[in-house]
């Protein structure tokens, strides 16, 4: 036996009703209430009424279950789908529902508006962690990274190694365009950076030198310092941010199209296939970006100590060359081809290890610049201990 309580939302036209029937003696043996909708539920504006009164049957006691019947029901759209959702939140006294009446398209898309938790509802998430929680994961992630940039380090030597023995498998080609792109595409920015660097650092050394007379010695200042620390480290920072980048992103690209999976399954080696050929370009290039880049430093200090300082032509290269000799030179150039591993495998790692997204790949680019700077400077001031350490 069933009594009809209230007709919600019925327009001058008699179509879309939406019903809240109450199915036998519930007050007394716990039976069902059953909402029933019906005909072009798309015009209806209805809810708020039927929420109120099923929400006092509800405080009443005695319902178990709560059915829905939408068998006369012609079309339906997002309204539908809000109402239906705030009846099945007001199961506050373990009351079972039914939603078996509803058509299927309705059920997948109630389903799926609860695959995510809804927003600012936190009676499940964690505490925020304390500041020594947070250090200790930090501090965790940091050697997680570092083991794991010492892995792939030590696999890429290794295919360094296998070529040297003729077993290594890659593109000849490829590593011509690499170092193409690694080298003459690269001379516009090192050019730019270079001179700059020369000019600043003999312009600064001007204003301290001057008080004392000593202009002269300006020459020595850019010269040795541009040859040792600043021609390589420069040049290197500048190649992260553009070569170790492009790296990242390129591999990371290949993640997401899983052609690295591929490679994996007609047997090729991904390490010897895609980074052997970029940690070769680099490593062969920059020796001669970083002459490149000791030759401008010191053509940017000479423009200052002609035109600012008056110091002749013929002194400031006299002063240079007494200034340096071969060690110097050879110390740089050899910081280079270390730092140029180090962007090349930066690179490759995190573009090898990048997600599969868009997004992912963007991040790869981003670690990639930025621990390969940090490794560069790291490896600078290793360098600068250990020269000092053996005299050199």
């Amino acid at each position: 036996m069933e009594y009809l309580l209230k007709t919600y939302g019925e327009s001058d036209r008699g179509e879309g009703e939406l019903e809240l029937v109450v199915s036998g003696d519930w007050a007394e043996r716990g039976d069902s209430a059953l909402v029933s909708a019906s005909g072009d539920n798309k015009r209806r504006n209805f809810g708020a009424d039927l929420l109120s009164d099923l929400e006092t049957a509800l405080q009443a006691g005695g319902i178990s279950k709560i059915r829905f019947d939408t068998s006369n029901l012609t079309d339906w759209d997002s309204k539908l789908i809000v109402l239906i959702i705030a009846i099945q939140q007001q199961k506050t006294q373990n009351i079972e529902i039914d939603d078996a009446g509803l058509p299927r398209g309705l059920r997948q898309l109630i389903a799926l508006s609860r695959a995510a938790p809804a927003r600012g509802d936190r009676g499940d998430a964690k505490p925020a962690p304390g500041i020594l929680e947070t250090v200790g994961q930090q501090t965790i992630g940091v050697f997680s990274r570092f083991k794991a940039s010492s892995q792939f380090l030590g696999v890429s030597l290794q295919s360094f190694g296998r070529m040297f023995t003729g077993k290594a498998r890659y593109q000849k080609s490829d590593v011509r365009d690499f170092i193409f792109a690694a080298g003459p595409q690269a001379l516009p920015i090192v050019s730019i950076v270079n001179i700059l660097l020369g000019v600043i650092l003999a312009f600064m050394g001007a204003v301290q030198l001057k008080q004392f007379g000593a202009e002269i010695y300006v020459a020595n200042l850019v010269a040795l310092g541009q040859t040792r620390e600043i021609a390589p480290m420069m040049t290197a920072i500048v190649m992260a941010g553009r070569t170790g980048a492009a790296y990242a992103a390129q591999l990371g690209t290949m993640q997401v199209n899983e052609e690295v999976d591929a490679l994996k399954t007609f047997g090729f080696s991904p390490i010897d296939f895609l980074v052997l050929p970029r940690m070769l370009a680099l490593a062969v290039m920059m020796p001669f970006l970083v002459l490149y880049a000791d030759a401008l430093g010191i053509f940017g200090g000479y423009l200052i100590g002609i035109t600012v300082l008056d110091i002749s032509t013929i002194e400031y290269i006299e002063q240079t060359r007494a200034s340096i000799d071969i060690v110097d030179v050879a110390l740089g150039v050899f910081k280079g081809s270390v730092f140029g591993i180090l962007v090349a495998v930066t690179g490759c790692m995190h573009g090898m290890n990048s997600g599969r997204s868009a997004s992912a790949v963007g991040d790869a680019a981003t670690k990639a610049v930025v621990s390969g700077i940090i490794a560069i400077i790291g490896m600078t001031a290793m360098f600068s201990v250990l020269a000092a350490v053996l005299g050199i």
